[in-house]
Formats: structure tokens, C-alpha cells, sequence
């Protein structure tokens, strides 16, 4: 029964993130949680403090889900982040302490032009 509470817990905050609901959407953080950013060397420590630069964050966002998996205390889920018209393909790594999450990171990467020289063996994707 765990996981599909997480599960649910999950569905909410990632609406709550398109929504720009910062409340709802922060929620599922413990009051120490870490969020870190390898590809930029950043560390938020705090639930307070990662809802904080996400509500200052000057574009404008939406969120669209691809994908959530996981079970236990390890969650992940792939989606693309919109920042003001351009898309960044995300994949969110969320580890969970009791029912809420004790540290996530997130891995963001932008849209490139598919190769031609393989174009015979590959099929394209819906985003």
C-alpha cells in the first residue's frame, strides 16, 4: 500500500508544479530536504529554501510527465520542464524517508537534432 501512496503523493506534486501551486507542491518535502543540481555544482538544503528559488524563479514553467517509477524509498520520474516555450528533458530522482522526500536530484538536458545517418534504424517519438 506504500508505494501507491507515494505514488499518489507523487501525482500531486508533479500537478501542483504545473500548476505554480508552491504549496501543495512543496509539501511532499521533509523540512530537511536536499535538492541538488549536479549539472550546475548547486545544493538547496531545506524544504523552505527549495520552494523559495522555485517561486522566485523568473519564466514561466509547465511540466509534463512522461514517466514515474519506482518503489520503497526510490522514485524517479522523467518529464519535460518548459521554461518560457523551451523544452528541457528532466529526469527527477527522488528518495523518500518515511512519506516524504528526504533528497532529490534532478538531471536537465536539451533537445538536440536527431542524427540523419541513422535515420534507417530508428523510429521518431512523440515528446
Amino acid at each position: 500500500m506504500r508505494d501507491q501512496e507515494i505514488r499518489a503523493a507523487l501525482d500531486r506534486h508533479w500537478a501542483a508544479s504545473d500548476a505554480n501551486d508552491f504549496e501543495a507542491e512543496h509539501s511532499i518535502y521533509r523540512e530537511d530536504a536536499v535538492l541538488e543540481y549536479p549539472q550546475s555544482g548547486e545544493r538547496i538544503r531545506g524544504r523552505r529554501n527549495i520552494q523559495i528559488t522555485r517561486a522566485k524563479q523568473p519564466s514561466k514553467k509547465r511540466f509534463a510527465v512522461r514517466r514515474v517509477s519506482g518503489s520503497g524509498d526510490l522514485w524517479v520520474t522523467e518529464y519535460i520542464l518548459t521554461y518560457d516555450g523551451k523544452p528541457s528533458y528532466t529526469v527527477s530522482i527522488m528518495e523518500f524517508s518515511g512519506e516524504k522526500v528526504a533528497r532529490e536530484t534532478q538531471y536537465f538536458a536539451d533537445p538536440f537534432e536527431a542524427s540523419a545517418w541513422r535515420a534507417q534504424w530508428v523510429e521518431r517519438m512523440d515528446t
